[in-house]
This record gives structure tokens, sequence and C-alpha cells, in this order.
């Protein structure tokens, strides 16, 4: 082969060579990051009822288990559906989500984990994300600006009573039973957080700007591990979510020391913080105003005001046993809306106390085992410290007693005295003790028992679905609904409205729950003809009353005579709350009274 022979073919080689290498540089380039597989299963029991369950390598057997991964690997989720209900999964920061699928059913969605952050993946099912179909996805930037192998392990464990009366205690090592430790840890390391619920009542832990949450902790050592990387140099408050625990001692400190060397925040903090705030939920203001549906098996908590124990009469002071129970309950707000009530003896006022002076009471409270919170009570009637609540704080499945003396007469109002005190009055537990004056009351022909409360809901008055508790408005004093006997125009229906007679004497005890609006009492189309002021039966009654105050935590008897058939109305006068369905009915049977009220036959001069 001659030189210039020998030449050609060298030439062609190296363009065959050459084009080999730019082929497989290509091909390089354009194949996916390293794939990182998981599988899920669809659950449907055990706690959370509803939820994922991991299957196969580092997460097998964990519920809701955390997918981590890299920044710019692939990411291949499998989701198989073996229950009788209908599941997906939903990831909203990437953009995919499987379809609905069936029992039997499989899916697998794809996609490149391309911004680093904790995101959530969720079942998308009405109401399934609420009750605990939803985990976390961590990408993590390997090119972060400090390193995060290190571990920082705490445990706390949830204690009743003591100082503060809730708090969280340390367990192990430095914080060891330090109430609220605060707990010290390097920017960049990873805190592995171990809380315990030490009592049997509900309980979580959160911290928002982490994004962190526990989920609700409702038996007793029951335990939750939670771990995140402490991306951001700060103090930050640990705190219990729960209504009103945070507000008595339930919050501590979390400190990150450290500073970010580099120009810029890192991705991850950045991403993460926008995660919780907007897509998660755990921030209190994001998805938290979201309504579930309304409870199909939610039952009425309304007390009938008939439902009066008959007056004592003229006898010697006795000794009684009364017995009472704590009931949390799902009730009937008003058509379509449902709320999670807090009652004694499972309705709303409690039952109704009548006693009369000089009479002796061992009372006995029970809170039902199926209970989230303690609970207690305390009777404005009793002379002693808390009116019975010191003696009453009672957890879920236990019983509590003390024996009081009745001194004084008088119509009193009883409540819950557990903090949050003002949310379990909110909640519907308050009622009246009746304290008859030696001799008795006079009789009369009708008795009535109603009173008046405020619901404080995360939800805006008249939406339909399960309605929360909001806190802050609470606080704010903006009650989206007013209610008698704890429900939206409960007093209206054939069952519930008061029944009377034209000529009937008609005596209402009412008082106020509360817990923080006044009463202005007014029946429309009749005067009261005896008011008896603040609840004193041993002062004379003011006569022929239009409207009467009535605080919260107070009471007031009044009397009257029906004179004119028709339908009346119970208000408070602050008439925007008979927009909120504030109002209830008094029905009058019987013979017109044309000489009272008419309105034929007036004179043609008749008028102003």
């Amino acid at each position: 082969m001659n030189s210039t022979a020998l030449l050609s073919l060298r030439r062609i080689i190296l363009v065959v060579v050459l084009g080999l290498l730019l082929g497989l540089t290509a091909t390089a380039q354009d194949a996916p990051s390293d794939l990182v597989e998981y599988t899920l299963h669809a659950r449907i029991s055990g706690e959370p009822v509803i939820s994922y369950l991991g299957a196969g390598g580092d997460i097998d057997g964990q519920i809701n288990p955390e997918l981590v991964i890299d920044l710019g690997q692939t990411v291949r989720i499998t989701l198989i559906n073996d229950v009788d209900m209908t599941h997906d999964l939903t990831i909203d920061a990437f953009a995919v989500a499987t379809p609905a699928l069936a029992q039997g059913e499989t899916a697998t969605l794809e996609f490149v984990a391309d911004q680093a952050g904790v995101f959530e993946y969720y079942g998308s099912m009405p109401g399934y994300r609420d009750i605990g179909m939803v985990g976390v996805l961590r990408v993590i930037d390997p090119a972060a600006a400090f390193p995060m192998a290190n571990v920082v392990e705490f445990t706390v464990v949830t204690q009743l009573g003591g100082d503060p009366s809730m708090a969280f205690v340390g367990v192990g090592g430095a914080i060891d039973g330090i109430v609220n430790p605060e707990l010290t840890v390097n920017l960049g390391d990873t805190v592995r957080l171990t809380v315990i619920n030490g009592d049997p009542m509900q309980h979580d832990l959160k911290i928002d700007e982490f994004g962190v949450y526990t989920g609700d902790l409702l038996e007793d050592e029951q335990t939750v591990t939670i771990e995140f990387v402490a991306d951001q140099p700060g103090a930050f408050k640990y705190y219990c979510s729960i209504p009103g625990h945070q507000q008595i001692g339930m919050e501590g400190v979390l400190r990150v020391v450290g500073e970010i060397t580099v120009g810029e925040p890192s991705a991850m903090a950045d991403s993460t913080e926008e995660t919780y705030t907007e897509a998660s939920g755990h921030d209190h203001g994001a998805a938290s105003d979201a309504v579930k549906p309304a409870i199909a098996d939610a039952v009425s908590i309304i007390r009938n005001p008939a439902d009066v124990p008959p007056p004592v009469g003229d006898r010697e002071p006795q000794h009684f046993r009364i017995d009472m129970e704590t009931v949390e309950v799902n009730g009937v707000l008003a058509d379509g809306t449902t709320y999670r009530y807090m009652t004694f003896d499972g309705q709303i006022p409690g039952p109704m106390i009548r006693l009369r002076i000089g009479d002796t009471v061992d009372f006995n409270l029970h809170n039902r085992d199926d209970s989230m919170l303690p609970h207690s009570i305390d009777l404005h009637a009793v002379t002693g410290p808390g009116g019975g609540a010191v003696y009453t704080q009672t957890l879920p499945g236990e019983d509590t007693q003390f024996s009081f003396k009745a001194l004084q007469a008088g119509l009193y109002v009883y409540h819950c005295a557990t903090s949050s005190i003002p949310h379990h009055i909110s909640s519907g537990m308050y009622g009246l003790i009746l304290v008859e004056p030696e001799g008795g009351l006079p009789p009369v022909d009708r008795e009535f028992y109603f009173m008046q409360g405020e619901l404080y809901t995360m939800q805006p008055y008249g939406t339909e679905g399960h309605l929360d508790f909001d806190y802050q408005k609470m606080l704010n004093e903006q009650a989206e609904y007013f209610v008698f006997n704890g429900a939206a125009a409960g007093l209206t229906t054939d069952e519930t409205a008061m029944q009377t007679e034209v000529g009937d004497s008609v005596r209402v005890f009412f008082g106020v729950g509360g817990p923080n609006a006044t009463s202005s009492f007014h029946l429309i189309g009749e005067i009261f003809d005896r008011v008896y002021d603040q609840a004193s039966l041993t002062a004379a009654p003011l006569t022929d009353v239009q409207t009467t105050l009535v605080p919260p935590g107070g009471a007031v008897m009044v009397e009257f005579t029906m004179d004119v058939p028709g339908r009346y109305l119970f208000v408070d006068h602050a008439l925007s709350r008979l927009e909120r369905g504030l109002v209830a009915f008094l029905y009058a049977e019987g013979d017109d009274a044309p000489d009272i009220f008419d309105s034929t036959n007036l004179p043609e001069d008749s008028g102003h």
C-alpha cells in the first residue's frame, strides 16, 4: 500500500473513531441522572386511618415514609392500591400525580428532582390528606453551603401538671428533667427529635420555620420521631399547636448556631420555608382553612328547653349525689355543617341542677375514655377554691369527686375550667345550677331553660362541611356563630321550640356561657313582668322590663304571662346576632285577644 492510500485509510479511521466518541458523549449527556425508586402501598387501618405504607429498602414498613433523594436525580414512585377504596398520589411542586386507582390497580410516576427542598406527597381524594395520607419528599443539594452529616438527637416527653401546667420535659443527656429545654444545634446539623406523649390526652409538636410536625399524639406513651436539617441560623419556637396548650406553657426554643458563609442563602433553606408555608399546610394560615366534609354520623347536641327538673318545693335540706360525664362529640351546628363539641352529658347546655339552700352534694365527674382532653367543672354556686375545679381536673377515662354545701340562693352558671378555659366553654361546656330559697319558688305553669354561647370557627359563618375551631378568633372575640343551646337556630324546630298556652305563667332560666359576649336578652312581643336581675333570688325583682343584660358567666330568671296567641322570638337585641342564628321560638296557643292585640276594624283616624 502506497503512502497516499495509507494516509487516506488513517483519516477514515480517525473520522470513525471521532464519530464514535462524539456519539458516546452525546449519549452520556442525554442519559437521565441516577434513578431512585420507591414503592408505596395505600393503607386504611391503624393510626392514621388512611396513609401510605413503604415497601422495600429503607422505607419498608414505614407509615408515610420520608423519601430522600439528591438534587437532579430521577425519581420513580410506584403506588399500589390493594384496598377497597380509591387512592392516588400527588406532588404539587413537581406537577406530577397518578390517576385515581381502584382496588388492585398500580401506577408509576417519574420525574427529575430539579429543585431542592422539602415537599409533600399526598392523596388528593377529598379529606384523605387531612386525616393522614401525606408524607415528605426531601430533595438534598449536595453543593449546599454547609455539611449535613452530623446528626443531633433529642427526646422530650409531654407533662401535665407542675409549673407550667403543661410542658415538654427533656429526657436523657444534658436536657434530662429540664422543662421546655433549649435545644442547641449547629448550622447544618440533622436534628432527630423524638416526642413521647406522657399522658392520655392530645398533644403535638411543631416548628414552623422548618416545616416539621409530629401529627396528633393521642394515646399515652405514643411516640413520634421527626427529622430535619437545621439549614438556617437563629432561635425558633417549638410548641404544641392544640388550642390553648402553647399559651399555658407548651413551648421551648430550638437554637441553631452558626453562619451561612456564602453570599446567598442556600437553595434548600429558601425552598424549605416556601414549601411549608405555601404548600404543605403545616403553617397555621396556609391550608388550615380547607373545609372537610360534614361528619355523616354527627348527632344533635341541643338540649330541649323544656328539660327542667321539678321544683324543690317546701322541704328540708337533703344530701344528694350528682354524677356528670364530660363528652366530646361531633355535633350538628347547622344544616350541612358539623363541629367538634365538648359537653356535659352530651348536650348543650349541660343538665340543669336544682337544689335548695342548705342541701349537701357529693359531686362525681367522669371523663369518657374516648375524650381527647382533660375536663373539669367550676360551679359558681360552690363556696371553695375553683368552685370545684381544683378537685376535678379529670383525665380521659378517670373520675374525680368533691363535696359542697349550697349556702346561698340564686341561679348560677357552671362551666369547664381546664385550659384553654374559653376554648372548652365556647365548645359547649356550660350549664346552670339553681339554688332555691327556703320554701322554694312560687309555682308557675311553664318553666324553660336555655343558654347563649358563641363559636369561633376557622371557616366563615354559613360554610357547609366540618368546621374547625380558631383560637386566634377567640382571642380577638370575633365569633362566627352566636347560638342558643349550641346550634344555629337550634330552638326553632317543632321538637325544640317552647310551647305554652294563652293565660300561662312562664318562668325562664337563662344564662350566658360565652365565653366573651354579653347578651341583651329580649322577648319580641312580650314584656317581662319580673326580672330577677343578676339572677338574685333574694332581692326584689325588677318589674315591667323590655330587655335585660346578662354577662358571660351570668344568668337571669324572668317571669311573664302569655296574653295573646302566636309565635314569639327570644333574641339577643344586639340584632346582628339574629342574622347568625341566635333565635329561639316560643309558641302560645289559645283564643285571640282582640282587646289587647288586633289588626282588624281599626278606626279610620287611628295611627300616628
